[in-house]
């Protein structure tokens, strides 16, 4: 890199905005959150804001001005950096957020998808460093996924790539948002799990699920079965066993096409730690097709945590200067 940049990560809730030293970028110089207004225009205006902030702290510091942004934004986003559709972005939807960016900053800007920036930070610094064959899965309230193949990481023909929470698993599965009925995410997300997890309960096998969640089997999320599976919990590990096994269909069948050497299990699940984790590489182990006549394929947990966007999106927008130079 020849000068600072900032990556930024634009969820629904929040907008986190990093700049890291380049010679040790597991050291932030700036990092700060920001709430996600609603509306393009907003929008725009927060994410201006936040390049402006990163600016007046980097000058502090006694450091040159922000030269190029990086954007890593949750949903459909093109090559050319239009939001073609971001159901949790109120009033993106075909809007040209890179363009409108680029002229409220005057700087060089580059649009990923938020799971694309994930891919590409632990690709390059986390998890799956040296690895040139990897798919990242990040479970969340969806799914979203990332692929690098051959050393290179795949955006798609249109920038669509890694949108996998849609691969339907089940055709007569529970209706998802998308349109479709089972959809991978409706069984393997966080959201997945608390389904699962109130199926359980209807079925009378989730009592201490249950109980964290004020004792209505309406109200259980994702977060009682993990804590109940965290304090031992049969009933509890026993849902995370299931919704394990859906996990790693998917995974299974992502490196079946891909052929990839690892996979990253990211998002906010991973803080489960082992209760998640183990499961998932047992089952992901038996349902690999010919696991026996190919190299071993770890499945691991990412290790940026949830700066990972934001810091994809420093990496591509430190790509996007350099490639201008």
């Amino acid at each position: 890199m020849t000068g600072p940049v900032v990556g930024i990560d634009l969820g629904g809730t929040k907008i986190l905005t990093r700049v890291l030293d380049p010679d040790n970028p597991a050291d932030a110089v700036v990092d700060f959150r920001v709430d996600t207004p609603k509306g393009a225009s907003g929008l725009v205006a927060a994410l201006a804001g936040a390049v402006d902030e990163a600016d007046r702290r980097l000058v502090a510091m006694g450091s040159s001005p922000v030269q190029a942004v990086g954007v890593g934004a949750a949903g459909l986003v093109d090559r050319a950096g239009v939001m073609r559709h971001a159901p949790n972005l109120s009033g993106l939807d075909e809007f040209a957020l890179g363009d409108a960016l680029r002229s409220a900053t005057r700087r060089p800007v580059v649009i990923d998808n938020d799971a694309t920036a994930a891919t590409m930070a632990e690709w390059r610094l986390g998890a799956a460093r040296g690895v040139d064959d990897m798919v990242l899965v990040a479970l969340g309230t969806g799914i979203g996924a990332g692929f690098v193949a051959g050393g290179v990481l795949q955006r798609g023909a249109g920038g669509f790539a890694g949108e996998a929470g849609h691969m339907v698993v089940d055709p007569a599965g529970p209706p998802c948002p998308c349109g479709r009925r089972g959809c991978w995410e409706r069984f393997a997300s966080g959201n997945g799990l608390g389904r699962l997890a109130r199926d359980a309960a209807a079925g009378g096998r989730a009592d201490a699920v249950v109980a964290m969640a004020g004792g209505d089997p309406d109200q259980v999320r994702g977060e009682h079965v993990a804590a109940a599976a965290a304090a031992g919990d049969a009933e509890a590990l026993a849902i995370v066993d299931d919704f394990a096994w859906w996990v790693a269909l998917g995974a299974s069948n992502l490196v079946a096409v891909l052929d990839s050497a690892m996979v990253v299990i990211a998002g906010g699940l991973v803080a489960m730690g082992d209760v998640l984790m183990e499961p998932v590489q047992r089952h992901f182990g038996d349902l690999l097709v010919s696991v026996d006549h190919r190299p071993a394929v770890p499945v691991v947990p990412a290790e940026l945590g949830p700066e990972a966007g934001a810091t994809g999106a420093w990496l591509a927008a430190g790509q996007l200067l350099a490639d201008k130079r």
